[in-house]
C-alpha cells in the first residue's frame, strides 16, 4: 500500500467521516433486520439464502440483509480505494500506512476524531497508538 503523509490523510477525512457514518449505519441496520429475522425464525438464520419454504416476511428480510451486506462491503472497498486499512469497523476505526521520523507506521483515526493526530507500529494495535510528534509538542506547549 501507497504511504500516506499526515497531510494527504487528513484531506481524506471528510469524505471518510461521510462513509464510516453510512457504514456504522448500515451496521444499525444489518442489526435490526437480523433481529427481524430472528423474531420470524425463532433463530437466527445460518444461512441467508432464500428458500422455497420460506414465507414472503422471510423472504423480503433476507433479500434486505443481502443488500445491506452488499453495501457494507461497498462502502468497506470505497475506504480501501482511499488508502485506509479497516481496524475495526464497530467502532469505525481506521489506519494509513505512513512515515514517522523515518519510520513507517501506521497512521491512526478512529470515527469521531476531527484530525489524524496518533500512530502506532506496525505490529501494535489501537492500545499502542501515541500522539504524532507535533502534536506531543503542542500538548506541551498549551
Amino acid at each position: 500500500m501507497r504511504e500516506l503523509s499526515v497531510e494527504e490523510a487528513n484531506a481524506l477525512l471528510p469524505e471518510l467521516h461521510r462513509i464510516v457514518s453510512a457504514q456504522l449505519r448500515l451496521q444499525d441496520d444489518v442489526a435490526g433486520e437480523l433481529a427481524t429475522l430472528h423474531a420470524l425464525l425463532g433463530e437466527f438464520p445460518s444461512n441467508l439464502s432464500v428458500r422455497e419454504g420460506d414465507g414472503d416476511e422471510v423472504r423480503a428480510s433476507k433479500r434486505r440483509v443481502q443488500e445491506l451486506l452488499r453495501a457494507l462491503e461497498e462502502g468497506w472497498s470505497r475506504v480501501a480505494e482511499l488508502g485506509g486499512l479497516v481496524k475495526d469497523p464497530q467502532a469505525g476505526l481506521v489506519d494509513f500506512p505512513g512515515r514517522v521520523d523515518g519510520e513507517p507506521v501506521l497512521l491512526c483515526w478512529r470515527f469521531g476524531e476531527e484530525s489524524i493526530d496518533h500512530y502506532h507500529g506496525h505490529d501494535e494495535g489501537f492500545r499502542g497508538r501515541r500522539p504524532l510528534p507535533n502534536v506531543a509538542r503542542q500538548r506541551m506547549f498549551n
